[in-house]
């Protein structure tokens, strides 16, 4: 399995319970998180250090943002779904934050 390989429904489990705070959004091809803030400005820089994490690892997330809250979503279009590199850019994501 490669690292854009779609993962099947029981590794995508297993993934999350590693995952703090994402989830798997109703079709089931894509984990999201809400990062929530106080004001519009820690949104930005939410938005701003998922974009260069997607661009460090060539991986891009789907980012919505506004004031008080950043939502950072992952899938692999091409695989049509979620793969091991979505985990890993969560993951990273998390760290980066935590």
């Amino acid at each position: 399995m490669t690292e854009r390989t779609p993962l099947d429904t029981d590794d995508i489990a297993r993934a999350l319970e590693g995952l703090t705070g994402w989830s798997l959004t109703q079709e089931g091809r894509a984990i999201t998180r809400r990062f929530d803030f106080k004001g519009f400005a820690r949104a930005v820089e939410m938005a701003n250090l998922a974009a260069w994490l997607g661009n460090r690892h060539d991986h891009h997330p789907d980012i919505a943002f506004g004031w008080g809250y950043c939502a950072v979503t992952f899938t692999t279009h091409d695989a049509g779904g979620l793969t091991r590199a979505d985990i890993d850019c969560a993951a990273r994501l998390n760290a980066l934050v935590a």
